[in-house]
């Protein structure tokens, strides 16, 4: 294919994704969300800090807000029990109506508000996500999945470069609340876009059923790991995400390698987010030309090179990585809940989607306690090129021929889904 070709072919799925009004309305959603989502994200962190001086308090807004991945299958349920579209839209008022008691936070002794809420906000968002994923496969074309999907990852990462210093600057001028209230009023409007979405539902699927909700969690994950297509892809992305906690506890002892402040790391993580804001125009024809493994196999391979070669200590070389790294750490992510999208039946697509979110991303909070220890006991750069060598092993079982279910998906135009890697 040569380079016009592929940019035309990137070019026109682009403008396809964008001419579908379902599409359309989902893309609006989460660039309207994400920004107030990463404003408040990052601020909640500084809101703390700024209250108790205490880094380990502000630590904890992270782990309030991605806890309840950890029971991400049990949440995800609820996708399965009720419609889709109508949950997406009062999850989004609920998320709204959840941050006004932000206001009242103002000194260390009203902080458990502030954590409350993260935590509730967390839990909301594994629904939504699971919500989300599950309407897009009914609402928007089959074979505008991969680029859809590619196109969401973009406009996310693309909010993370732009969001976060929008509410600093928000938060040093006016403080948190005014930033809960931004948070709130995008969650508002990304309500209103869902509420014009087009699409047919029918009754709810998972309707009580000997064993109860234990037992619909546990069929989302004895699905998974039946699937000759989804188990290796999932897999391969837990696996990758551990790495990827890893090497993120690394950053800082490379960016002091380098002679820099900690504010470096900043630098780097710009660097990585453009690398997955370009990925993600491309995943569409990326799946259809290479397909879920291989697509999912190249990803890693070169996260594998990126991270070995953060080990020289050059500027050039370290920013280098961390833009390969924005662009080969989505990929397998991307393979692995594309094809859950796509394989899963639609009875079990909400908790399968929240099943493989948590196997996925629960990892790298391992990985970055392994690597917080790790790094004072080993040289960085000892480990980042351990770290690199073990990735590429984890390549093979990607790069072996597909079951014909995939290879028949992949002739047929389909591909992509959402991830939030950095």
């Amino acid at each position: 294919m040569t380079t016009w070709t592929w940019a035309w072919t990137q070019t026109w799925a682009v403008t396809r994704v964008l001419r579908d009004r379902n599409a359309g309305l989902y893309l609006g959603g989460v660039v309207v969300s994400g920004f107030g989502s990463s404003a408040m994200w990052l601020v909640s962190g500084i809101w703390v800090k700024d209250l108790t001086g205490s880094d380990g308090l502000a630590a904890l807004c992270v782990f309030a807000l991605w806890a309840p991945t950890l029971i991400g299958p049990a949440l995800g349920t609820l996708a399965d029990r009720t419609r889709r579209r109508p949950l997406l839209v009062w999850t989004n008022l609920g998320l709204a109506a959840l941050l006004l008691p932000l206001f009242i936070v103002d000194s260390p002794g009203t902080l458990w508000i502030l954590f409350a809420v993260l935590l509730v906000y967390g839990a909301a968002g594994v629904v939504h996500d699971a919500a989300e994923s599950a309407l897009v496969a009914t609402a928007v074309d089959k074979q505008l999945l991969g680029d859809f999907n590619g196109l969401r990852m973009t406009a996310n990462e693309g909010m993370k470069l732009l969001a976060p210093l929008a509410g600093a600057g928000l938060y040093a001028a006016y403080g948190g609340a005014r930033v809960a209230l931004l948070d709130a009023v995008t969650f508002a409007l990304a309500a209103g876009l869902y509420t014009l979405l087009r699409v047919h539902e029918s009754k709810p699927f998972a309707a009580p059923a000997p064993g109860g909700w234990r037992a619909q969690t546990a069929e989302s994950a004895r699905y998974l790991w039946g699937h000759p297509t989804l188990r290796p892809l999932v897999l391969a992305g837990g696996t990758t995400m551990l790495f990827s906690g890893l090497n993120g506890a690394l950053i800082y002892a490379v960016v002091e390698g380098l002679g820099h402040s900690p504010a470096y790391v900043g630098v780097l993580y710009v660097a990585q987010g453009v690398g997955s804001v370009a990925v993600g125009l491309a995943a569409g024809p990326l799946l259809r030309r290479l397909g879920e493994r291989r697509f999912a196999g190249y990803g890693i391979a070169l996260t594998a090179v990126a991270v070995t070669a953060r080990a020289l200590p050059y500027d050039t070389v370290v920013l280098a990585s961390a833009a390969a790294v924005g662009v080969g750490l989505p990929c397998v992510l991307i393979a692995a809940l594309t094809a859950v999208q796509r394989e899963t039946p639609d009875a079990l697509l909400g908790r399968t989607t929240a099943t493989a979110n948590t196997l996925l991303f629960a990892p790298t909070a391992v990985g970055l306690a392994l690597g917080a220890g790790l790094v004072e006991l080993v040289d960085h750069r000892v480990l980042l090129a351990v770290l690199g060598l073990v990735r590429l092993v984890t390549v093979v079982p990607m790069l072996r021929t597909q079951p014909s279910r995939a290879s028949a998906s992949v002739t047929s135009d389909r591909s992509s889904s959402d991830a939030n890697p950095a």
